[in-house]
Order: structure tokens, then sequence, then C-alpha cells
């Protein structure tokens, strides 16, 4: 079977499925947070300034910044849903490297930088308050679930990651004006939202390809045999 065929059905098995995980919905805000963070980290580099971030509870979210030079603020749009993409591949590589731990650090990390400088209102305050407080007493507590604890929030970022691109390639298509992101790069590029939410999708699927490889590659089980010194006498 064609490999992008299984990244597909094995996406779309893995979103009916994680549907049954008790309180999968909150975890699914991850997604968001990166892709709001992805927004500011581009601002910041691109010597703008971040005003607040603002996240919802049906997994939507926004990022309010002012930029100098107008032109910058195309990478600014660009950065939201690259950065959801390639932090999910990114999750799934140390997850492959036994780096676990490392991958629930930057997560936190993440959201705490969020909470005390950019993320305003309640919700958003609140979820990312609860989220790291679980991670830490995951990471010092759950030494046995911690892997796990891992792995759902890798396969949720991953499936959100892709959900969302697809979601805005489809309405760039429907209803471009209405695109999000591609609808942003379309005002200020002259190319049609239908193409930037198009490379959005591309995008995410080549991302979870990738990461999927990485989740099902197998480990090398056997090694070559070592050449041996025979002594003569």
């Amino acid at each position: 079977m064609n490999k992008w065929v299984k990244t597909i059905l094995f996406l779309l098995g893995s979103v009916f499925l994680t549907r049954f995980i008790p309180f999968s919905s909150l975890f699914r805000n991850l997604d968001t947070m990166i892709h709001e963070f992805g927004h500011a980290l581009m601002t910041l580099l691109l010597s703008g300034k971040v005003l607040r971030i603002e996240l919802y509870a049906d997994h939507s979210g926004v990022t309010y910044s002012s930029m100098l030079t107008p032109g910058r603020s195309i990478l600014v749009s660009l950065a939201g849903y690259i950065s959801a993409s390639l932090f999910a591949w990114l999750l799934f590589y140390l997850y492959r490297k036994g780096l676990h731990m490392w991958g629930l650090g930057i997560m936190t990390a993440v959201a705490l930088v969020s909470l005390l400088l950019y993320v305003r209102g309640e919700f958003g305050m609140l979820w990312l308050t609860g989220f790291i407080v679980l991670n830490v007493v995951i990471m010092i507590f759950g030494a046995k679930i911690v892997k796990f604890y891992y792995l759902i929030l890798a396969f949720l970022t991953l499936e959100e990651s892709v959900v969302s691109a697809v979601y805005v390639g489809l309405m760039s298509w429907t209803q471009p004006s209405r695109a999000g992101d591609a609808a942003n790069l379309a005002q200020q590029t002259f190319l049609p939202a239908l193409f930037w939410g198009t490379l959005f999708a591309l995008f995410a699927l080549w991302c979870a390809n990738r990461a999927l490889t990485l989740f099902f590659r197998k480990e090398s089980t056997s090694r070559a045999p070592r050449a041996r010194r025979v002594r003569r006498a």
C-alpha cells in the first residue's frame, strides 16, 4: 500500500479512536498553543511586538502583534501552521530517540512562557496553568505512565496539526475569505488563499508521514558480526 495512503488511513483511525480518551478535547489545545506561539516567536525574531495571545475552548486561537515592516508579516502568517506541523514531527523524533522527557519539558516551557508573557483571557490562562501543573506532576511522580502520556500528547498534536491544516485548505477552496492564515496571506501577496491553504495541508501531511515513519521504524535487532583475529601458532 502507498505510504501516503497508509498515513491518511492511520490518521483517520487515530482521530476516531482518540475521541474515546477522557478529556482528549482539552489536550487538543496543545496544537493551538504551538500554532499561536509560532506566530509570536516569528514576530519577535523579525523585531515585531507581540501584544497578546488568546486561546479558546473550541481549539481556536489568535495572536495580536504589530510589525514595523508590513512585508515581514508574511512570514508571521506562515509560521503558525508550519510551526505546528514541525513540532508534531519533533515530538515523534524525540520519542524515537528516547527523549520523551525532553519533549515534555519543551511543551511545559512553551506553556509557561506563553502564560507569563502573552496569553490573556480566562480560558487560555486556566488551560495553560492546568497543563503546566499536570506535566510537572507526571514528570516527577508518573514514571510508570510518562511514556504513555507523552504518546497521547504526541498523537493528539499530530492529528490536530493535520486536521486544522486540511480544514483551512478546504476553506481556501470553498470560502477563501474565511480561510484564516491563508486568507491573510492572500491579502499580503499576489497568490490566492487557495495556494496557501493547499500548501499548509500538504506540508502538514508530509510532516505527519515523516513522524509516523519514525514511530513505526523497527529497531535494528541484529548487528553485523565482528571480525575476529585468529592467532597462528
